[in-house]
């Protein structure tokens, strides 16, 4: 790879990493064909955009991006891919899942809204994170509870009152 190239490839990593808040850092050698094809797939589905980097390149582009990402170049050793999501836990379940079928893809590391998560232990917690649309969800419903809770002790009281009414007429 040339100098111009080089500096090309950073200037995309640097775009992409720019371009949003969620990055997990894994390493996927060794998987065969069939199994890279598959994780590939199972990304695309979720909308993840997943891509084998040079780690040089990549702790360039972290460098020169904006975002402070801390200790996550130091785990860019090795093979490295990125995931990159607009959903926080959508890699982790990827991975995990992948997991139960063979023991790569390995998370080196993931970056987060401004959090660092290092160390392939870090899994099981970055794949339980609740999504921004799983959190909406959930505050609605709890909004809505005590709402639904009185509407229906109003109906309640509408209908012992009723019943009284005709009690009363009969």
């Amino acid at each position: 790879m040339t100098r111009e190239e080089k500096s090309i490839a950073i200037e995309e990593l640097t775009a992409q990493l720019a371009g949003t808040n969620i990055i997990y850092v894994s390493d996927i050698s060794g998987l065969n064909a069939e199994t890279t094809s598959s994780l590939r797939r199972a990304c695309f589905k979720a909308g993840i955009k997943l891509e084998v980097v040079k780690n040089t390149l990549l702790a360039k582009a972290m460098e020169a991006s904006a975002n402070d990402y801390g200790d996550l170049p130091s785990v860019l050793t090795g093979n490295s891919a990125i995931f990159i999501s607009d959903i926080a836990n959508a890699p982790g379940k990827i991975i995990k899942d992948f997991r139960k079928k063979s023991a790569k893809p390995v998370l080196k590391g993931a970056y987060i809204n401004a959090e660092i998560y290092i160390g392939d232990d870090q899994l099981d917690a970055l794949a339980t994170i609740k999504s921004k649309e799983e959190l909406i969800g959930e505050i609605i419903g709890l909004l809505q509870s005590p709402a639904q809770r009185v509407i229906s002790a109003l109906q309640n009281q509408f209908a012992k009152s009723e019943e009284a009414t005709e009690e009363v007429e009969a």
